[in-house]
C-alpha cells in the first residue's frame, strides 16, 4: 500500500521538476518519511514506464538528476486520484459502520466506546 501511495506522491509533486534527495525532503515534510532505498527504485521504475522523464543538471557544484512528470504520468497520476478518492470512501464508510471513527475523522479510542 505505501508504494502506491509514494507513486502518486511523487508523480504529484514531480508536475514540477526536482531531484531526488529534495524529494526525500519534500515527502518527510509531508509526513511521507522515505528511505532513499525505496525512492530512487521507484523513480527509476517510474521512468523506464514512460511516467517520469529526466535530466541531468551539471552546472552546480554537484550533478543533480531533475525528474519530471510526462503526460503519460500526469494520467496515471489523475487514475491514481480517483481511485484513491474511491478506495478513501469505502474505508470512511466501513469505519463509520463500526463506529471506528469520530465526528472530526480521526479513529475513536477504543477505552472510551461502550460495547
Amino acid at each position: 500500500m505505501k508504494r502506491g501511495v509514494l507513486q502518486l506522491a511523487v508523480l504529484s509533486l514531480l508536475r514540477s521538476p526536482s531531484y531526488g534527495y529534495d524529494l526525500l525532503n519534500v515527502l518527510g515534510t509531508a509526513g511521507l518519511r522515505t528511505e532513499e532505498g525505496t525512492l530512487y527504485p521507484v523513480l527509476r521504475r517510474l521512468e523506464k514506464e514512460g511516467l517520469l522523464e529526466s535530466e541531468w543538471d551539471t552546472s552546480g557544484s554537484r550533478p543533480r538528476k531533475y525528474y519530471r512528470t510526462t503526460d503519460s504520468g500526469r494520467a496515471v497520476q489523475v487514475a491514481l486520484i480517483a481511485e484513491w478518492a474511491a478506495v478513501d470512501r469505502a474505508l470512511v464508510n466501513v469505519l463509520d459502520r463500526v463506529g471506528g471513527r469520530t465526528n472530526d475523522g480521526a479513529d475513536a479510542d477504543p477505552e472510551s466506546r461502550s460495547s
